[in-house]
């Protein structure tokens, strides 16, 4: 692979919003030809999310099917054991995860016994030689560094939307909380894994805002999933339109020459995509997905294991292999 393009730091709204309305093939061609210098084109990587601790959320996020007011039939599940989240864990790897992602419906990490079995299973993963990711809501410098030290290699915390939009979707929490738990996740010296969703009633504009602030970033997150709405019943967003498919394509193709060393996942809604689609999707740089044996993401559901591992086979993909890596490793 020779990396000719150049990582980009100072792209500018108008640049970007250039890039996503070029005609679609002419797009999809120049995003393929960025992912090809970056990195290899017949891998994806398999990534499981695991909800630990689901629904009961104080937060407002019009999205989600976990928050407290609204009547959306999930069942609160507390934490669960760290003994059952390890073989889920083993499990996950034994179908080809080389990530495991634990997620937890807070708004924010407390310094409690509950940190510390979350602290407990951190350390259990990556033991297992898998990259271990967390998605706990907000956290602080000294809890970024705790988790780090037991060993975490990746945190998540998604923009979800743009700036100007935000506060129509989330009335709870601020756009700027969100980028100080990015700011201290990085201090830490953990990689960061943020991006967004489409399909909230958002403008075009308001797309390319939020790539422009992931890829204004000092160091753009090495991860950045591109979610597709996921229609939750009870939500205030339940009714909105079905994501199309192009314009995931031209999402996704915009994140990869924005950021090309990052992997951008193809994360909530391909449930309703056909594999047709989802191959536009790799095709326009998309190089991982997440999996799981309950056929769910968090609360919403996703194909099944078995289901990807033929989707591959039959588009000449395969399960990206990855040397073990510890949180040492990572350079901030």
């Amino acid at each position: 692979m020779s990396k000719t393009t150049a990582l980009r730091h100072d792209w500018t709204k108008e640049e970007l919003l250039a890039i996503y309305n070029k005609p679609l093939l002419t797009l999809i061609y120049e995003a393929a030809s960025v992912h090809r210098e970056w990195h290899k084109a017949d891998e994806v990587q398999i990534s499981t999310l695991l909800s630990v601790k689901t629904g009961g959320c104080p937060e407002d996020c019009s999205y989600c099917g976990q928050a407290a007011r609204y009547q959306t039939g999930i069942k609160v599940q507390a934490l669960l054991p760290t003994e059952t989240v390890l073989a889920h864990a083993r499990k996950a790897k034994e179908n080809g995860a080389s990530r495991f992602c634990m997620a937890a419906a807070w708004r924010e990490v407390r310094d409690n016994s509950d940190f510390d079995r979350i602290i407990d299973m951190v350390k259990g993963v990556n033991d297992m030689d898998l990259e271990v990711c967390c998605t706990l809501g907000m956290l602080t410098e000294s809890q970024a560094e705790r988790l780090k030290d037991a060993g975490l290699y990746a945190y998540n915390h998604n923009l979800d939307t743009s700036e100007n939009y935000y506060n129509e979707i989330i009335s709870t929490r601020k756009f700027d909380n969100r980028i100080k738990t990015i700011d201290n996740v990085r201090k830490a010296g953990i990689t960061v894994c943020s991006g967004g969703i489409i399909g909230l009633g958002e403008s075009h504009e308001d797309r390319i805002s939020m790539i422009l602030t992931l890829s204004s970033m000092e160091k753009h997150p090495e991860s950045v999933p591109i979610n597709a709405l996921a229609r939750v019943k009870g939500t205030p967003l339940e009714n909105n339109p079905k994501v199309d498919i192009w314009d995931m394509v031209r999402m996704i193709a915009t994140a990869r020459i924005a950021m090309p060393a990052s992997m951008v996942r193809l994360s909530a809604g391909r449930i309703e995509m056909t594999e047709v689609e989802q191959a536009w999707c790799f095709m326009a740089g998309a190089n991982s997905i997440f999996t799981g044996e309950r056929e769910t993401l968090l609360v919403t559901p996703n194909p099944g294991v078995s289901d990807d591992l033929q989707m591959l086979q039959n588009l000449g993909l395969k399960p990206l292999v990855k040397e073990p890596v510890t949180a040492e490793a990572v350079k901030a």
